[in-house]
């Protein structure tokens, strides 16, 4: 695929979802094709969700410089935040994946949603 400036345009975004670039005459019914001034010029394959919390986990590795369950409790609380804002745990078997990457149990991460609702409450109520 050439370098046509929609491609280095976008191409950062894609690798940072785990999606896959393609020409146009590659894109199947769920691809989502990219025009330029009126000409297709890329399709874009949007990976799984399930492929998407793997992605999101491993950048997620790669920002911190070590493994997820290296990290201490309240840099995995502050994790947790992070994913459930991206709707990691929407994913089926999310919290297990979350959990198994954290090195904590679903209990644990249940624990942290919790804590994070709660406060949630707690700021919301002294705003009112």
């Amino acid at each position: 695929m050439s370098e046509h400036p929609l491609v280095a345009a976008v191409k950062p975004l894609v690798d940072a979802m785990g999606a896959e670039l393609l020409v146009p005459a590659q894109a199947e019914p769920d691809d989502v094709v990219l025009s330029w001034e009126g000409e297709d010029v890329l399709a874009v394959r949007l990976p799984q969700l399930s492929e998407s919390l793997d992605h999101i986990l491993a950048a997620m590795e790669r920002r911190h410089g070590m493994p997820l369950a290296e990290l201490d409790r309240k840099a995995k609380q502050e994790a947790v935040r992070l994913l459930e804002a991206r709707g990691a745990f929407a994913v089926r078997h999310g919290v297990e994946t979350v959990a198994g990457a954290l090195g904590v149990s679903r209990f644990t991460v249940y624990n942290y949603l919790n804590r994070e609702t709660a406060l949630n409450r707690e700021k919301a109520a002294k705003s009112d």
